[in-house]
């Protein structure tokens, strides 16, 4: 549940959710997907994932760092996202995957950051989406 979006200088992503709690699992999904191959993923353990933050936008903001975290720091990708728990300044859930092996998740590219830069979370008609950018 989300699209590429083309930008100049960096790759961005619009994710959908009918809530809150799917935008947020489609949104680290978007996100894995530009920086990997995700068509071998294997999600047979759990990692807890929760983060803060001062609202809407910087909880997104460092949801995603912290899934980037994961896949450059601790070299796990991930398969699928829950979130038990979600309110405007945190979010507490897990992402469903496995340790990055080289051969079956190669690098597509490498995500140096998530950014505020022209971030856009809202409702509509079909639910949440979210714009996001990354720095490439």
């Amino acid at each position: 549940m989300f699209e590429i979006l083309e930008h100049i200088a960096d790759v961005g992503f619009r994710a959908r959710g009918r809530n809150r709690a799917e935008l947020f699992a489609s949104a680290a999904l978007a996100l894995e997907s530009i920086a990997i191959e995700t068509d071998k993923v294997c999600a047979v353990e759990y990692y807890p994932i929760a983060v803060a933050g001062e609202d809407e936008e910087s909880l997104l903001v460092n949801w995603l760092s912290e899934v980037l975290y994961y896949l450059d720091g601790r070299q796990v990708v991930f398969g699928r996202f829950e979130i038990d728990e979600i309110s405007p300044t945190a979010v507490q859930g897990r992402g469903c995957g496995e340790p990055r092996h080289p051969e079956r998740h190669p690098p597509k590219l490498v995500v140096k950051g998530v950014t505020y830069h022209q971030l856009k979370i809202a409702k509509d008609a079909e639910g949440w989406f979210a714009e996001v950018y990354l720095d490439v």
